[in-house]
């Protein structure tokens, strides 16, 4: 069996696809199955649960941005439903950062 994605660090609710993925392809990751609900290009994060908008996704043990809608497990993880918290200067007025 080909790894196909890989877990980076055991709090990620993300994994990196390693190869294309595609839709109904089934992908083991660390200690999580999960099936692709789309196709996942190489290199692109794919949801190993669930993530409801406005919810914190993590790769690197890391927080990388907000859920800008639901993610489905299984679903590709990109711009067009996660929002980057890094690097905006608004949050660290907000949080009293200059």
């Amino acid at each position: 069996m080909d790894m196909k994605a890989i877990v980076l660090h055991p709090e990620d609710n993300v994994a990196t696809a390693l190869a294309d993925i595609d839709a109904g392809e089934v992908v083991t990751a660390s200690e999580h199955r999960v099936t692709a609900a789309e196709r996942i290009p190489f290199g692109h994060k794919i949801a190993l649960r669930r993530i409801a908008p406005g919810g914190q996704v993590t790769k690197y043990g890391e927080p990388i941005g907000l859920a800008a809608a639901d993610i489905a497990q299984g679903a590709m993880v990109h711009v067009h439903n996660l929002e980057s918290q890094r690097g905006r200067g608004d949050l660290d007025d907000a949080r009293g950062r200059a």
